[in-house]
């Protein structure tokens, strides 16, 4: 059989059955379609009644999820809730934790004043605007996001758009601003709780273009949000298209950050446009660019599903490469075993281990983030397990405002016990792969809190 008929013919196969199926059962389509294949679904905060899995909770704790999702983003749909969660281990299930609001995701202060306003039916403009005021304590957009990170075209800032690091631009679609599912750790979460000031997102694939012929030691353009597979394809090509024009020779490598290779699964497979997305991809792959596929999976459960496991199938199909990267996460996968068995079973499907990331200092991080000792102690602990091409990955990794920081190792010299770290990318290419040592603490999550060592009173980029 030939490589383009064997790529799209598990949905043929699909359609195939579901008609077979419609025409046993009279036409009923609720008797025919699995869950897998209902067409998506999501529900929000207004709708957590509507999703019968939780009647089996008691009233204070659907009260609890209401408070939480007044102020920190929610949304989740049918395939997580019906192909991912473990219902009957309620709320210890890692995937639930990952999509459900929970108390300690807001400090008591701020959760005790939003459940007084709804208990005594505050209005929509009293709930709204206490829910600003709790947002702007915790810390909406983390590492100068918006003050160091904007580039300009023509002495004006461009929105949407972020450039950090000189090889890498990232672009965040206007259309691709929200996920089909959000994750309760999100360091985005400020994308999607309606506030524009909050927001980046652009329209304009053209100033894209035009910043990037101007700045040609770009080589990568992530696309990101939110998240763009949201976007029907043809809206998705236009951005992608724009990348593949004559004068972007430079641009090597497209990349596309994405949750929905595990949320939305459909979307690379029975989805009405999956099959053109796909074209698209080797569209990527034939203009002599590399596409690289970036998938957020914080949990192996999330591979589990079949319909999962055949969009890696048809996306490795066009030639693209998946990666994949996570935040190390309190309740979600703050163990080695949890880690050793994602990596072995990314290997097992094509998929490169690329990040583990630190949880970032914003939202609801107090109830995710770990000690930076314990991080590295999972971290090392994980990758003893696992063989030498899955050793890819790089961390645990802070995403912080001079760069990406790796914890190396925790060592004693000369009679103090440190951390070695160094800047896997940085803002400063001349700090690339530096290493440094800070004073052990075990009590540090991020790099903030974090002292040089050795009597020093600087860290040599606090300088800059």
């Amino acid at each position: 059989m030939g490589r383009d008929a064997s790529r799209f013919i598990d949905v043929k196969l699909v359609a195939l059955q579901t008609r077979e199926a419609r025409s046993r059962d009279g036409g009923d389509r609720a008797n025919t379609l699995t869950p897998s294949s209902l067409p998506f679904k999501a529900f929000s905060e207004s709708q957590l009644a509507q999703i019968p899995q939780l009647n089996s909770l008691s009233d204070e704790q659907r009260f609890v999820m209401q408070v939480v999702a007044k102020v920190l983003p929610f949304r989740v749909n049918r395939h997580v809730i019906d192909e991912l969660i473990d219902w009957q281990n309620i709320p210890d299930d890692p995937i639930f934790q990952l999509s459900f609001p929970q108390r300690g995701m807001l400090s008591d202060s701020h959760f005790d004043r939003m459940a007084s306003l709804l208990r005594r039916n505050g209005s929509k403009a009293e709930i709204k605007a206490l829910a600003t005021d709790i947002r702007a304590e915790l810390n909406p957009h983390p590492a100068g996001q918006q003050e160091d990170n904007v580039p300009q075209l023509d002495g004006a800032p461009l929105a949407g758009m972020q450039h950090k690091y000189d090889e890498t631009v990232l672009f965040f679609p206007s259309q691709g601003q929200t996920c089909h599912s959000y994750c309760t750790f999100c360091f985005r979460w400020a994308q999607f709780v309606g506030d524009k000031a909050l927001k980046f997102a652009s329209s304009e694939a053209w100033q894209l273009g035009a910043y990037l012929r101007r700045n040609r030691q770009v080589s990568d353009v992530l696309i990101t949000g939110g998240d763009p597979m949201v976007m029907k394809t043809k809206t998705f090509a236009s951005y992608v298209d724009a990348l593949l024009e004559p004068g972007l020779e430079h641009i090597q490598n497209i990349r596309i950050g994405t949750k929905a290779l595990t949320f939305w699964p459909q979307r690379f497979v029975t989805d009405r446009d999956a099959d053109d997305l796909l074209r698209l991809f080797e569209r990527v792959m034939a203009s002599g660019k590399q596409l690289a596929f970036m998938a957020h999976l914080n949990h192996w459960r999330e591979l589990e599903p079949e319909m999962c496991r055949r969009a890696i199938s048809r996306i490795r199909n066009t030639g693209a490469v998946i990666r994949a990267q996570a935040p190390l996460l309190r309740h979600i996968n703050d163990n080695a075993e949890t880690w050793t068995t994602l990596w072995r079973k990314e290997l097992g499907l094509g998929i490169v281990p690329y990040y583990m990331f630190v949880e970032r200092d914003t939202g609801a991080r107090r109830y995710f983030e770990v000690p930076l000792h314990r991080a590295y102690t999972i971290y090392r602990e994980a990758i003893r397990h696992v063989s030498g091409l899955a050793r890819t990955v790089r961390g645990p990794s802070m995403s912080a405002g001079p760069g990406k920081v790796e914890i190396h190792g925790i060592t004693e010299i000369a009679g103090e016990k440190v951390f070695a770290l160094r800047f896997i990318q940085a803002r400063n290419t001349d700090w690339v792969q530096r290493p440094f040592f800070a004073r052990y603490d075990e009590n540090a999550t991020w790099l903030n809190h974090l002292e040089p060592a050795f009597g020093e009173k600087r860290f040599f980029f606090q300088d800059a």
